[in-house]
């Protein structure tokens, strides 16, 4: 069953009322196929006219949807061989974070990026993409290795933050977070970071301090997430709207700041309504930044990186 948003009321009724045509033609021999036709093309207008004006807050909501991609999805349909490294060499194995190496159109490249889970159990095990400091320590172990070898590195933003746990904190989160930022920065070969959902505060810019910065059309990427603060501002979540309002968090946004490079756009009714497709469309985008970033000397891709962040609010 398709999950709706709130927003999405007038949508789910139209499918609703479509499936219990469907059904009673099913227990008999009533021919509804032209009503369903004239429901079809009613929904499917209603969705195009919804996401075409959907508001930061609603894009936020569409950025977290359930069913949206998440990372095992994309590793499925981007890349060939995957062979996952897991562990900081430290601590642990934070499995918020996920990366090995893998083929992306023949092409060698570290895959790095957060992994939310579908389900329960799997969201309890990833704790729900929020990485602690051995999750931001086995990435910056990951892109070093990949920078001795000359790989270039592919990270897929997908998180609310970093964990704020009180453990997560003893162990140094926000010196991991810095030194993730800073490994990104330092690299001497291509690296293409991707918001696919959440970009949320520094558990994001972690793994997307990059050459180029892709975004999907419904993402969203912000210093903190709405709720966070409209909390702080208003002393209360329900100003979570109008707090998404003021941040620009919105790729279209972002894109006019020059905060990212590339919008990538999004089956109609966002990527969860068609996997498949979306996943498609990112990796081509993926490709075509990897074709143009792979002409660059090591110099060359320092530098880019380094005055693409240091002229942001200039």
């Amino acid at each position: 069953m398709q999950t709706y948003l709130e927003f999405e009321k007038p949508i789910a009724e139209l499918d609703r009322r479509i499936i219990e045509l469907r059904d009673t033609a099913s227990a008999g021999s009533i021919d509804i196929e032209a009503e369903v036709a004239k429901l079809d093309a009613k929904s499917e207008k209603l969705l195009r006219e919804t996401y075409t004006r959907l508001s930061p807050w609603q894009k936020t909501q569409v950025a977290r949807h359930p069913e949206r991609p998440h990372f095992k999805d994309y590793v499925a349909g981007i890349a060939e061989d995957f062979l996952p490294l897991a562990g900081d060499r430290a601590f642990a194995d934070d499995q918020a974070i996920i990366g090995g190496l893998a083929r992306i159109d023949g092409r060698r490249v570290m895959l790095i990026g957060h992994e939310k889970g579908d389900d329960t159990a799997s969201r309890l095990k990833h704790n729900f993409g929020m990485a602690k400091p051995e999750g931001y320590r086995k990435a910056i172990r990951l892109m070093a290795l990949a920078d001795r070898f000359g790989v270039p590195v592919v990270s897929l933003v997908d998180t609310s933050g970093a964990f704020p746990g009180v453990q997560a904190e003893e162990r140094g989160q926000a010196e991991a977070i810095a030194r993730s930022t800073e490994q990104c920065l330092a690299l001497k070969v291509p690296m293409i970071a991707a918001v696919v959902g959440e970009g949320g505060s520094g558990g994001a810019i972690a793994l997307a301090a990059a050459n180029r910065v892709l975004m999907f059309e419904h993402a969203v990427y912000s210093v903190i997430s709405p709720e966070g603060c409209a909390s702080i501002l208003w002393r209360t979540a329900d100003k979570a709207s109008d707090a998404a309002e003021a941040m620009r968090i919105t790729a279209q946004q972002l894109a006019e700041l020059g905060v990212i490079d590339v919008i990538v756009p999004e089956p109609l009714g966002g990527a969860h309504r068609d996997p498949g497709s979306a996943i498609t469309t990112l990796k081509a985008a993926i490709i075509e930044e990897l074709d143009a970033l792979e002409k660059l000397s090591g110099e060359a891709l320092l530098d880019q990186r380094r005055k693409k962040f240091l002229s942001l609010g200039g």
